[in-house]
């Protein structure tokens, strides 16, 4: 049969997949395979997270890996926690520095954007707190994958050839790793191709005996620090040796009777609560409304010009979190809302006026987790004989001095991946996430708005056509989306795009425990997602 993979003439139809001993919930079927593997094998959900976030750096490379950072929401013991994995910049650079090399702006790739990762550690203080299992058993469906191959699936194949062209184009010999490790006879997979990764196998055996000790202080530290000392980057094993993840309590905002939770800053989940605060003086009634589409939009840019303004690492971040996420703040942004496409700009709180999953378990566990290398394979760095391409989250930072999140040694970045979680009258609903750089708070807004406003279920919810505002008045919308409503959008003062490729609006995961005490799941129909249930 000669048939492409791509292409569906006809549309399809998921429905939504209910549990009850457990349900891991994810972009590519092996990982959510490997987490139920681990659930049946006696862990509880934050181990099915820990080997399904795993097994996504292998089986997805394309979009997180061994050199990501990561955050998670853990409901465990009737308690919400909140865990921030994400890195800090080297404490050799500054803005000044790259300066004085020539460059006018952060590099997206090579060894320059490089920071800390925190997913391996991540893994190490999830297992360490509220595991059951031994780290290296969690860890063995993604040695296994690594060692013995898996099938590329559809969406990472096309995601893994983006990357081979970015990466070729840079012609630099600190690239090589990358084409050692991720392509074959100067080629990347074929759909469905069996692909192995033995050294990346090799270095999740050391995280998963050493609890990743030898990750940040050990032999792999020794070989990453060499490395960018070699082609002149910053990260060092000193960076990486002081590394530990923080706990941090969850913030969260009362959208029509329902909590919803997300990590606090340097994350960007504020941006999602300042814009359903905005939005909770409005009433929605129909979803497929044009008025509807407005005003969501018109929070969502408010929101996004205060988050990109003052959302850095907490220590320098200069406006009060509780301030933003105040209802007289929000009226005050809310008044601002016309009939019209606004063109956004920040406002002063102080004037008074990437891959994510979800898990769950019989216990009532629970568990909302994202990691990313930001912009695909991030920096094109791999570590050679590791298996390692590390992120490059750095070029997140601003190139202006007097800017909040301005590039700084040893500080935290304005971050894109966030992980969210429902809560009602302080018990669990569950985990929810939408992936994708900047998309991700407004794919958070669009999917809560869905599942309460129109009381969509959770696969519908998913499923439902997105927009994303780009800048300005700019928004593109997708195919799905009625033309009435295009139509007066662009009579309101949009820019409208109705954009083609899915891909750019997100790719969401939900897990619901209903009022008769099962699971209740849907997976995002924009990539290779799966739900695995027991």
């Amino acid at each position: 049969m000669n048939f492409n993979p791509e292409e569906y003439k006809y549309p399809s139809k998921r429905n939504v997949v209910y549990g009850h001993k457990g349900m891991v919930a994810t972009s590519q079927p092996l990982a959510s395979q490997a987490g139920l593997e681990i659930l049946k094998a006696g862990g509880n959900a934050v181990d099915a997270a820990i080997a399904t976030a795993a097994c996504l750096t292998v089986v997805e490379p394309t979009s997180n890996g061994l050199g990501s950072d990561a955050f998670a929401l853990v409901w465990i013991n009737d308690k919400l926690h909140g865990l921030n994995a994400s890195g800090y910049s080297p404490c050799s650079i500054s803005i000044e520095k790259l300066k004085d090399r020539g460059y006018s702006e952060i590099p997206k790739y090579g060894v320059i954007p490089v920071m800390v990762p925190g997913a391996p550690a991540a893994w190490a203080e999830l297992s360490n707190k509220f595991g059951k299992l031994p780290l290296i058993d969690v860890l063995k469906p993604a040695i296994d994958y690594a060692r013995n191959g898996f099938a590329v699936s559809v969406n990472v194949k096309s995601a893994w050839d983006a990357a081979y062209h970015i990466y070729r184009s840079e012609q630099k010999e600190e690239f090589n790793g990358w084409f050692s490790t991720f392509t074959k006879n100067g080629r990347t997979p074929k759909f469905g191709e069996i692909w192995k990764l033995p050294h990346h196998g090799d270095t999740l055996e050391k995280i998963g005996r050493t609890y990743a000790e030898d990750y940040y202080k050990g032999g792999i530290a020794d070989k990453i620090d060499s490395f960018l000392k070699k082609y002149k980057g910053y990260l060092t094993k000193e960076d990486l040796s002081c590394y530990k993840p923080e706990w941090v309590e969850p913030i969260r905002t009362d959208y029509r009777g329902y909590d919803v939770c997300e990590i606090p800053p340097n994350g960007q989940g504020l941006v999602a609560l300042m814009a359903l605060q905005i939005l909770n003086g409005f009433s929605f009634t129909e979803k497929d409304s044009s008025e509807t589409y407005h005003k969501q939009i018109e929070a969502m840019k408010l929101a996004f010009a205060d988050g990109q303004k003052y959302i850095t690492d907490p220590e320098h971040m200069k406006a009060d979190v509780s301030r933003l996420l105040s209802e007289e703040y929000a009226e005050a942004r809310r008044n601002l809302i016309t009939d019209t496409a606004l063109f956004p700009t920040d406002g002063d709180p102080n004037s008074r006026g990437t891959v994510y999953l979800c898990t769950a378990d019989s216990e009532g566990n629970m568990v909302s987790y994202i990691q990313s290398n930001y912009m695909g394979f991030g920096s094109g760095i791999v570590i050679p004989e590791t298996g390692i391409a590390l992120h490059n989250r750095l070029h997140n930072f601003s190139y202006d001095n007097q800017h909040d999140n301005c590039l700084m040694p040893h500080k935290k970045t304005y971050h894109t991946i966030i992980p969210g979680f429902l809560m009602k009258n302080g018990k669990a609903v569950g985990p929810f996430g939408v992936m994708g750089a900047f998309m991700q708070p407004q794919g958070h807004v669009q999917v809560i708005a869905n599942l309460i406003d129109f009381h969509m279920n959770p696969q519908e919810a998913l499923d439902a056509p997105r927009w994303q505002w780009i800048k300005d008045k700019k928004i593109e919308v997708e195919p799905g989306v009625p033309l009435h409503i295009v139509k007066d959008l662009m009579r309101r003062g949009h820019v409208v795009k109705i954009q083609p490729n899915a891909s750019s609006f997100g790719r969401g995961q939900i897990i619901l425990r209903t009022d008769e005490g099962t699971l209740c799941g849907g997976t995002e129909p924009r990539t290779d997602g799966q739900i695995a249930v027991w």
